[in-house]
């Protein structure tokens, strides 16, 4: 036995003690950690909720301004010190920048957007400090960067010959936060640096600019130097104010050269309000009554777009802006008709918010995702860049209106949600722009059928053609699915081309709206040999589709319902038949998708899916499936699209609601009577 020392006792004796200890402190960090890991969901949290106030979100003013500061937080997270330029990590996929010579204009984009954020808090909070960084100085220090030819962030003044860019949308958005909080934001920058901001600024905006929305950020540059005592082109200006009045169609909604989105929404309508604010009224009144004007008719159909708990449609481009969508809502108050419900704009506006803060794929690195709820490559546009995203930050410029503005003191309320009907539907028909909104007081979901005409030739960066416009409806409960490249198709027809491709419908022509049903013609981009009659009858828990193929030629055609995402449980499928109709019923545990065959349709399949939908991983698209032989003329295809909350059961009037569905000679015309005794006609 060998012999040990009282020595190498005491030594071995401490290192077993050491090693217990050090084994004790890992297993509290490793606690810390796993606490951390459970606190830490990734979402917004309303603290200290007002449910007298606003008995839907608890959100008051208070709590805009600490969604702000949270929003603001995550972009300061990456700043270390005052020279780190407001820079985010990229996403993987279409955005940019591709190579170094677009980093200092996404540096601009980063700063500019983040500073809509922060504009309405500095107002309040000249001293607002984040993640040890005093926020006034460093937006100070990074506006005077942009002017500085030794700084990295440097911006060369536009070349006399140049056209439009990027940097005029961000020296747009510039502007308008200079407007906003001058005393915090500009006045105290030295004489040297305004004037090299002026001529670096006008530079842009005193140019060409693109015929849409971007006439503001050319209007908003030269109206803030005009206001500053600069000499500008007021010609121009003029110019382009009177062009973006021109925009103007109707019911709430400008064209946006040539669509209808959200761009009439969070660019034009609140553009034009802020403008008129800011600048308008003291220097061309006559213009500044033209924008209010039109922002009077914002309530016409707009908040109709909006679920019955506050959510809004995935629809349109630059979808990443997310909430900025309710940019215009809290000026209501004060610009909209007497009439208007603020308390439901208010609930609008604060549930369309927490619909993203309070999504735990909303956020990665602490900055927004460029897609719907995560990151989304189907929705996002190359002429993005992570700092994009911060354009919802438009949003928070309803915290320039001061506590006592009645969109923050009115309670919040359902408004027309709490009037209606539950075996109802509610259509809102907008002539001029021929827009249709649909709300389904069963199901809590709005929807929306809109303009779409563009080729894929045609359309150099690929989104207006795309599934952001092309499908024949967008809802709030079922969010638009990117189509695959074997014909997995969701809300759209898929028909085999000459070269026995999938192709899907994107160039509509609106013909009527008329007696509750919507119509329009679509072609097929690559041959017009393909063309039908679209007729769409939204009924109480879905869509009632009759069209009409008259195409020149034989072809294999499906039709997508919406999709529904896995989510917790795999998604159950049900076959049957329901008097003589084909039924086919999905299930997700939350939503439930029905498709019935009426007539035409031969069968109904259901495709799974993966990294096409916005919300999960993988998905279900159930489809109709047909072959069209030219030879047999004209024909009708009709089809229910159906829908219901997971759990709830199905009546079979519910499933078939159609008791007689009559064909006239030669397919011009059907009649459909259903069972409650309500007839519907179209006539093509």
């Amino acid at each position: 036995m060998k012999n040990t020392t009282p020595t190498t006792q005491i030594t071995s004796g401490l290192v077993a003690i050491l090693m217990l200890l050090l084994s004790l402190q890992s297993c509290q960090v490793n606690k810390k950690e796993e606490v951390a890991n459970t606190t830490n969901t990734n979402i917004f949290e309303v603290q200290n909720p007002d449910f007298e106030l606003s008995p839907y979100t608890g959100m008051t003013r208070e709590h805009w301004v600490a969604a702000a500061e949270y929003l603001l937080e995550g972009a300061f997270s990456h700043i270390d010190s005052l020279g780190d330029a407001m820079k985010f990590p990229k996403q993987p996929g279409k955005t940019y920048p591709h190579d170094e010579g677009r980093v200092p204009t996404e540096k601009l984009e980063g700063l500019c957007r983040t500073l809509f954020v922060a504009a309405p808090l500095l107002k309040e909070n000249p001293s607002l400090e984040l993640n040890g960084i005093k926020v006034a100085k460093y937006y100070r220090y990074h506006i005077a960067q942009l002017v500085n030819p030794k700084s990295p962030s440097y911006i060369v003044p536009r070349p006399k010959e140049g056209g439009p860019d990027q940097n005029l949308v961000e020296f747009g958005a510039l502007a308008i936060s200079l407007f906003l909080a001058p005393e915090v934001v500009w006045e105290p920058l030295p004489k040297e640096t305004k004037d090299a901001l002026a001529a670096t600024m006008l530079s842009y905006g005193d140019g060409p600019t693109v015929p849409s929305n971007w006439k503001f950020f050319n209007i908003f540059v030269l109206s803030f130097f005009k206001d500053q005592g600069y000499t500008v082109n007021e010609d121009l200006l003029q110019e382009y104010l009177t062009k973006s009045l021109a925009d103007y169609r109707g019911d709430g909604w400008y064209n946006d050269n040539p669509a209808y989105d959200y761009y009439s929404m969070w660019a034009f309508q609140t553009y034009g309000i802020v403008w008129a604010e800011v600048f308008g009224e003291k220097y061309y009144p006559e213009l500044a009554d033209g924008f209010i004007a039109n922002f009077q008719e914002l309530q016409n159909s707009y908040p109709y777009l909006y679920a019955k708990d506050g959510h809004m449609v995935m629809w349109g481009r630059s979808i990443s802006y997310r909430f900025a969508s309710v940019a215009p809502f809290p000026f209501m108050g004060k610009y909209a008709n007497d009439n208007v419900n603020l308390g439901w704009m208010r609930r609008i506006a604060s549930s369309t918010m927490l619909q993203f803060l309070q999504h735990p794929d909303f956020l990665k690195d602490s900055v927004p995702t460029l897609g719907f709820y995560g990151a989304f490559e189907p929705a996002v546009q190359n002429y993005s860049c992570r700092g994009s995203v911060f354009w919802m930050g438009k949003a928070f410029l309803g915290l320039l209106l001061p506590e006592d503005d009645p969109f923050w003191t009115a309670t919040e309320e359902e408004g027309v949600w709490s009037t209606y009907k539950k075996d109802s539907v509610y259509n809102y028909f907008a002539e001029a722009p021929q827009l249709l909104v649909t709300d389904y007081p069963e199901l809590g979901a709005s929807e929306i059928r809109a303009w779409c005409h563009e080729k894929v030739a045609d359309d150099w960066q690929g989104f207006r053609s795309s599934e952001n416009y092309n499908k024949l409806a967008y809802s709030s409960a079922f969010l638009w699915q990117a189509d695959g490249t074997n014909g997995e198709i969701a809300m759209n027809y898929g028909l085999k081309n000459m070269k026995q491709e999938w192709e899907v419908f994107r160039l509509y022509t609106f013909k009527k709206y008329e007696n509750g049903t919507y119509y329009r013609d679509a072609v097929l981009e690559t041959s017009d040999a393909y063309q039908m009659n679209l007729a769409d009858i939204p009924l109480p828990n879905g869509i009632l589709r009759v069209d009409r193929n008259i195409s020149t030629t034989d072809v294999a055609m499906k039709l997508g319902n919406y999709a529904l995402p896995q989510l917790e449980d795999e998604i159950t499928e049900t076959t049957m038949e329901k008097e003589g109709y084909k039924v086919t019923i999905i299930d997700n545990g939350k939503y439930q998708l029905a498709t019935v065959a009426i007539t035409g349709w031969e069968s109904i399949s259901v495709t799974a899916t993966e990294g096409l939908n916005p919300e999960a991983a993988k998905s279900a698209i159930p489809s109709l499936q047909a072959n069209y032989k030219q030879a047999d003329g004209k024909k009708v295809y009709a089809t229910l699209f159906l829908w219901k909350k997971s759990g709830e059961e199905w009546t079979d009037e519910e499933l078939v609601p159609v008791k007689y569905f009559s064909i006239a000679d030669e397919a011009n015309s059907v009649t459909i009577t259903l069972k409650s005794g309500e007839v519907k006609q179209v006539v093509y």
